[in-house]
């Protein structure tokens, strides 16, 4: 095999249009096109190095997918609000970055339901709409609220959380085992569970921070996968720095190969070389 390209991983950049999403491999500034070498084998090689992705000093352990520990700690995108925005403290003014989270979190966010390996509960950023989704895997999704903030988005989807899971099962989600949802009428039985805590939230918030989102389309996808496993075996470059197999299909943010599964967005900052047919 020849060296296609090399460089820091990021996560896999992908796009929806007709058909199956279509996926590029970054490496640095570079943007490997993924969908045509399905049914190729491949070899991915960590060299060894990682960098952090802010900062870009050299470190032993990425941390909070892709960054060096005093990035860790210091950056507003790695704090804990990130992974439970319900815990946000902007408002106390204890904010890592303030002028960071005028722009990521003061802003409106959707409350969507998907179907990823069943049905879930989870919010993103406007602009992150379809891009979330395809890197959850999911099959289908459809936006059932817009709220003001990150965290209202955050409270929303604890109230939903009593009545529906709010993780993806990877493993079901690789195996492409995933059973058809009316995602529609999932929204109206949900939003009439959590009717009563959405009147706090608004008595509180004000009504114009948060709406439903009744005439919401679905969005649907399809993804390139040629084969699906029927058991999920995972690469890791921290246990061995080489990935080999024939590439049998791209969901989410994993490359599906038939020796196993490798989650390129958990590996982003480490420094690898592709090499292909």
């Amino acid at each position: 095999m020849k060296l296609l390209a090399s460089g820091h991983l990021k996560k896999m950049h992908n796009e929806h249009s007709e058909g199956s999403i279509q996926y590029q491999l970054p490496l640095d500034d570079q943007r490997i096109p993924l969908n045509d070498k399905i049914g190729q084998r491949l070899r991915l090689v960590h060299t060894g190095d990682i960098h952090c992705s802010h900062c870009g000093r050299k470190t032993k352990k990425s941390f909070a997918q892709g960054h060096c520990y005093p990035c860790m700690t210091k950056l507003a995108s790695c704090d804990i609000c990130i992974m439970s925005p319900e815990r946000c403290h902007y408002a106390a003014g204890t904010c890592r970055e303030p002028e960071w989270a005028e722009q990521f979190c003061m802003t409106d966010h959707i409350v969507y339901l998907a179907n990823s390996s069943g049905l879930k509960v989870g919010i993103t950023r406007v602009n992150q709409m379809p891009t979330r989704w395809m890197d959850q895997g999911a099959v289908a999704a459809l936006p059932i609220m817009r709220v003001a903030t990150r965290q209202l988005s955050g409270l929303v989807e604890t109230l939903c959380k009593e009545f529906v899971a709010d993780k993806t099962n990877w493993r079901a989600m690789l195996k492409g085992d995933v059973k058809e949802c009316d995602l529609k009428l999932e929204a109206e039985q949900l939003l009439e569970n959590i009717e009563s805590g959405l009147k706090i939230l608004r008595a509180e918030h004000g009504d114009m921070a948060l709406e439903s989102l009744d005439e919401q389309d679905e969005w649907l996808f399809e993804y390139p996968v040629m084969q699906y496993p029927t058991k999920i075996a995972s690469h890791n470059f921290d246990k061995d720095p080489v990935v080999e197999g024939v590439l049998q299909g791209i969901k989410g943010q994993y490359l599906i190969f038939d020796t196993g599964v490798i989650n390129i967005r958990k590996f982003s900052s480490y420094y690898i070389e592709l090499f292909g047919e």
